[in-house]
């Protein structure tokens, strides 16, 4: 059978020169659209003038010291609150995951061999469980972050729980992302053939274990993209930490364009080097997948055969015996 596509047909000279012309009149076109759109717009009021960008990109200037001084100050404290966010968040969405598997495995239980009443009872309260958990979870994912992080620093301080402004934005961004994580946990956990957990069950692994040694170990694996996916949007939501005055790269970008008047410059530099944290992130995950999967592929092999030397003596020994 060939190995040519059946959704379509290979294109063919013509087509492949009509592509190549529409390719070429499509980029002339986009290069003239932000030339003529947005490049002399800006140079046209001067934003290419080194008086904006001499303060981010000349050391020779007055204030680059001063400058980046202040965005270091800013990105440490991004990722230091990101840092934390993502491994809280991670913590709390897994076991909130295993927490929702176990309340539905128990919501199916009869748990026969007990007294009916007591048989009831815990019945009873694994199902007012599950669905506490299942509020919870729809009630903070449905939440805006902005309003978690608002409502755990205004809210807390009422209850006479103060802390730095950090641990406001991590508390709030974990709020928010371990219910999204567990989400994606649990979703991975139960997309697994069910033969797996009965195949556990089978030789005597109790539900938790069949959880924590078979089923959260392929979750992990199988939902990476999406957790790292995750993971990145936790990083651009520490911005949100300007509504506490909670001092990350947007803020300080902020009062740096207060006193330079360079919006555009400065945010122009602070959404490269979000760009670059988030591409390393993601190349991060790449690399986390190949080896996962080579892992996977290297367990699966099976064993090779004896090499012709091993084989030729067992035939030498038996043709003596």
């Amino acid at each position: 059978m060939s190995q040519q596509s059946v959704l379509y047909d290979v294109p063919g000279p013509r087509q492949r020169r009509l592509t190549l012309i529409g390719s070429l009149v499509a980029t002339v076109a986009l290069l003239a659209g932000a030339y003529f759109l947005i490049y002399q717009p800006l140079d046209d009021k001067g934003q290419f003038s080194m008086e904006l960008w001499g303060p981010l990109i000349d050391p020779s200037n007055e204030n680059f010291s001063l400058v980046w001084d202040r965005l270091a100050v800013g990105f440490k404290n991004t990722l230091m609150a990101a840092a934390l966010a993502i491994v809280s968040s991670l913590l709390v969405g897994t076991l909130l995951a295993v927490l929702r598997i176990q309340l539905k495995s128990l919501t199916r239980r009869r748990f026969t061999g007990l007294a009916a009443p007591l048989a009831y009872l815990l019945r009873g309260l694994s199902l007012f469980l599950s669905a506490l958990t299942r509020v919870c979870v729809e009630v903070f994912r449905g939440l805006p972050v902005v309003l978690t992080i608002f409502f755990v620093a205004r809210g807390f301080p009422e209850f006479g729980i103060s802390f730095d402004t950090l641990w406001y934005l991590v508390i709030g961004l974990t709020i928010y992302n371990s219910v999204v994580i567990a989400e994606i946990l649990r979703s991975g956990m139960e997309g697994l053939p069910g033969g797996q957990a009965e195949a556990a069950s089978a030789i005597g692994l109790s539900p938790m274990q069949t959880t924590r040694m078979i089923l959260l170990p392929q979750a992990f694996r199988i939902m990476l993209p999406a957790l790292i996916s995750q993971l990145v949007v936790v990083l651009k939501d520490t911005s949100l930490g300007f509504i506490i005055s909670y001092e990350e790269t947007l803020n300080i970008g902020k009062q740096i364009i207060g006193v330079l008047d360079n919006p555009i410059q400065v945010y122009v530099v602070i959404a490269v080097l979000f760009i670059l944290v988030n591409y390393s992130l993601s190349k991060l995950a790449q690399y986390i997948q190949r080896r996962l999967s080579r892992g996977r592929k290297t367990a699966g092999t099976p064993a090779q055969n004896p090499p012709p030397a091993a084989l030729t003596a067992q035939a030498e020994g038996t043709g003596g015996a």
